[in-house]
C-alpha cells in the first residue's frame, strides 16, 4: 500500500467558515471534557484507603469502570441525547476526538512522552470515512465534498496522482485560510530499496553547513536573512495600503 498526502487550500462560503469554526470549538469541548474524565479517574484511585487529603479527593464510585477510547464513544452517543451541540458535528469526527486522546495517553505509557494537556483551541478535525465522489470539477471550479458539510470550493494547485483513491481528509485551520490535506492511497506493493554507492560521514560546521569525507563542502543556508528582507518588503508595502481593503488583508495574510 502507497500512501501520499495532498494538501489544498480551501475556499469555504462565511456559512462554512462560520461552521468549521463551530466545529473546531466542539472537538475542544469534548477533547478536554473526555481528558478530564479520565484525570478524575485516576486522581480517584491514588488516595490512600486510611486517610484523605486535607484539601480535596475525586469521590468516584468504586465499580465506575477506567474511561477508554470504547467507554467514552458509548458515552458520547448518551450525551448527544441531552446535548444538541454534539449532533452538529459528524460523528465520525468526534469519535476521531476521542481517537486523538486515546493515542496520546499510549505514547505516554509505551514511548514516555508527557502527559496530555488540555487544548486552548484545536486547530484540526478529520473525516475518516468520506462520501463516494469526494473530488469534482463544477462549473469551471474544484470541490471536494466533506460528510455533512456538502461541497466546499478548493484551489487544486496539483493535480491528484492517477490512481490513487481518498482514504480520509484533515482540514486545518491556518492564519491565511483553511486548508484540505487528502489522505491519498494505492494498492500497490512497494519495493524494498536496494543498498546503492558508498557510504560517507558528514561533519557540520560554522563556516561551511557540512562537509562530506570525500571534500564536498556545501555553505550555509541563509533562510533567516533572506525571510528577514521579504518580511521588510511586504510591511513596507502594507504600510502604504489603505487600512481594511482587500489588498491589506491580502498582505496581512501573506505576513502572517
Amino acid at each position: 500500500m502507497l500512501n501520499l498526502t495532498c494538501e489544498y487550500k480551501l475556499i469555504p462560503t462565511d456559512a462554512q467558515r462560520q461552521t468549521f469554526d463551530r466545529w473546531l470549538a466542539i472537538c475542544r469541548k469534548v477533547y478536554n471534557y473526555a481528558l478530564r474524565e479520565r484525570k478524575d479517574w485516576a486522581n480517584s484511585r491514588k488516595c490512600h484507603l486510611n486517610s484523605c487529603s486535607i484539601k480535596q479527593e475525586y469521590i468516584i464510585p468504586v465499580d465506575t469502570p477506567k474511561p477508554t477510547f470504547y467507554t467514552q464513544c458509548k458515552s458520547l452517543a448518551e450525551a448527544k441525547k441531552t446535548i444538541p451541540e454534539l449532533k452538529e458535528p459528524h460523528t465520525h469526527v468526534l469519535q476521531q476526538v476521542l481517537r486523538q486522546l486515546e493515542a496520546a495517553f499510549v505514547a505516554m505509557w509505551e514511548r514516555g512522552h508527557g502527559f496530555p494537556r488540555f487544548k486552548k483551541r484545536m486547530r484540526s478535525f478529520v473525516f475518516p470515512q468520506l462520501n463516494l465522489e469526494t473530488v469534482r470539477k463544477f462549473e469551471g471550479n474544484w470541490e471536494v465534498n466533506l460528510p455533512k458539510l456538502g461541497w466546499v470550493k478548493m484551489r487544486l494547485s496539483r493535480p491528484i496522482p492517477e490512481g490513487f483513491e481518498v482514504k480520509q481528509i484533515r482540514i486545518v485551520k491556518r492564519a491565511s485560510g483553511y486548508y484540505a490535506m487528502l489522505s491519498v492511497a494505492m494498492d500497490v506493493e512497494v519495493p524494498q530499496a536496494v543498498p546503492s554507492g558508498h557510504g560517507i560521514g558528514i561533519d557540520l560546521g560554522l563556516e561551511h553547513f557540512l562537509a562530506t569525507s570525500d571534500g564536498q563542502l556545501i555553505g550555509r543556508p541563509r533562510f533567516f536573512i533572506e525571510g528577514q528582507c521579504k518580511l521588510k518588503s511586504l510591511q513596507r508595502q502594507l504600510s502604504r495600503k489603505k487600512k481594511g481593503s482587500r489588498k491589506f488583508r491580502q498582505l496581512s495574510h501573506r505576513i502572517a
